[in-house]
């Protein structure tokens, strides 16, 4: 079972990784844009529309990523002094209750959107000749697939952590130094008052 869910970790780190590319092709076209519009006094017509798509585009296809390196905003400060099963439990219930039921509403509204758009050839309305935005479209529901995956293994992760009182591993991966710092200060803190109370360190 360890290896189904690392799988998934590695599917969707792969996905993330493919599409955190798309930074560079922003820095190339915002470089483009600026050197036509202040030197050349001829702007695109087409840079601000694939500036914010390729903005999109990242910013979407990292959800399976970052949900499953745990990088999702929480109530750390509250959720961290619970145990393991107690977390799991909360985890299971938000997962059940909130997270598939809007997956697969994005799944479903996102796949008629994106085909309706392909049906016309949706192309940009913030200016005449804006780039097709109809492969852009096609992301939402593709992005919220990979959201599902990835829930179906951390709902897995939530049933082995009540069954064992742990957490199974993840897939590691680099972490910024300020989380990383942040996490030990926090270790720090807590073997300052174990100690301080006069109790042996967990």
């Amino acid at each position: 079972m360890q290896s189904i869910l690392l799988g998934v970790d590695r599917l969707s780190a792969f996905v993330g990784k493919l599409f955190a590319w798309a930074i560079l092709l922003m820095v190339v076209l915002i470089t483009y844009e600026v050197f036509m519009r202040y030197v050349l006094r001829a702007p695109t017509a087409w840079a601000y529309d694939m500036g914010y798509m390729l903005y999109g585009a990242i910013f979407i296809m990292a959800g399976a990523y970052a949900l499953s390196t745990a990088a999702h905003v929480r109530g750390d400060v509250i959720y961290r002094l619970w145990r393991p099963r107690a977390q799991a439990t909360i985890d299971l219930l938000l997962y059940l209750v909130f997270f598939f039921p809007a997956i697969i509403a994005m799944v479903y509204a996102g796949y008629h959107f994106a085909e309706f758009s392909w049906r016309i050839g949706e192309r940009s309305s913030s200016g005449p000749g804006g780039p097709p935005v109809y492969h852009f479209k096609t992301l939402i529901p593709l992005a919220a697939a990979f959201l599902f995956i990835q829930g179906l293994a951390e709902v897995v992760r939530c049933i082995l952590c009540l069954r064992d009182g742990r957490w199974p591993p993840r897939l590691s991966d680099v972490q910024e130094v300020d989380v990383e710092a942040a996490k030990r200060m926090l270790e720090d803190a807590e073997l300052d008052t174990t100690l301080s109370s006069g109790g042996t360190p967990r």
